[in-house]
């Protein structure tokens, strides 16, 4: 797995040069006399400079040690069932929040994903799969009650406005 801690390093280092780029453009506010130690970008800057750090020690601990095998590792990692997996949770993820929400209400947002979670873990990418029929009703009753308690839950104890 040395392979895939070096590319981690590098979108790491990637990813911590954006923050720090960020976070010194970010607006200072010292028309509002804001004291320096204050600024918005102060505490990006900082997180950011963590992870270049973070970033260049993986990268250099993942280029000095030996990898026999370590592209043909990386391919069967990434094509493994576990990978898989992992991908259909980030894109599940990505059209819960960058298609769903905003676009239909929220609770009804919540309660797709969630049928649609449960549906694809438990149908289709389970080992065993269990019958359509046995995961349908759990499935329609649990985005019900998650859609309701969640958008409950935050409108009325965190009195937050949802979209």
């Amino acid at each position: 797995m040395t392979r895939a801690d070096l590319l981690m390093a590098i979108v790491f280092i990637i990813l911590s040069a954006a923050v720090l780029y960020g976070s010194w453009t970010m607006d200072r506010l010292e028309v509002r006399r804001i004291h320096p130690m204050t600024v918005p970008g102060l505490v990006p800057g900082m997180l950011g400079a963590a992870l270049l750090v973070c970033g260049i020690v993986l990268a250099i601990r993942s280029l000095r040690l030996p990898a026999p095998n370590g592209w043909a590792d990386l391919a069967a990692a990434i094509t493994s069932g576990a990978a898989g997996r992992a991908a259909a949770v980030l894109a599940l993820a990505l059209v819960y929040t960058l298609v769903l929400v905003g676009r239909v209400p929220f609770w009804l947002a919540t309660g797709l994903f969630v049928f649609a979670f449960i549906l694809l873990f438990e149908v289709w990418l389970a080992t065993p799969r269990r019958a359509l029929r046995q995961s349908l009703p759990w499935a329609i009753g649990l985005a019900i009650a998650t859609a309701g308690i969640v958008t409950f839950v935050f409108e009325r104890a965190f009195l937050v406005r949802l979209p």
